[in-house]
């Protein structure tokens, strides 16, 4: 994702259009965008903290981050009983 204008506190950052997957890899929800914080690449599966005040402890910016979701691992592989 490439915007002409951000906030300050996304210079520098990858930003991925993120789409929430159920436990049988269907589209589950909407999609949203998360800053990349695990050096994640396209069509990899990964681990998204949504929670503000988790993604401000990561980022150490203090507490006006305008950021609500992250980018925190990459998936290599799920096992369900299903």
């Amino acid at each position: 994702m490439w915007a002409t204008v951000k906030h300050p506190a996304f210079a520098g950052r990858t930003l991925f259009v993120v789409q929430p997957l159920d436990e049988r890899g269907t589209d589950a929800g909407t999609s949203f965008v998360a800053i990349d914080h695990a050096q994640a690449g396209i069509g990899d599966k990964v681990l998204v903290l949504t929670e503000g005040n988790g993604v401000r402890q990561i980022l150490k910016m203090g507490d006006q981050v305008p950021i609500r979701s992250i980018i925190v691992g990459i998936v290599d592989h799920v096992e369900t009983g299903v």
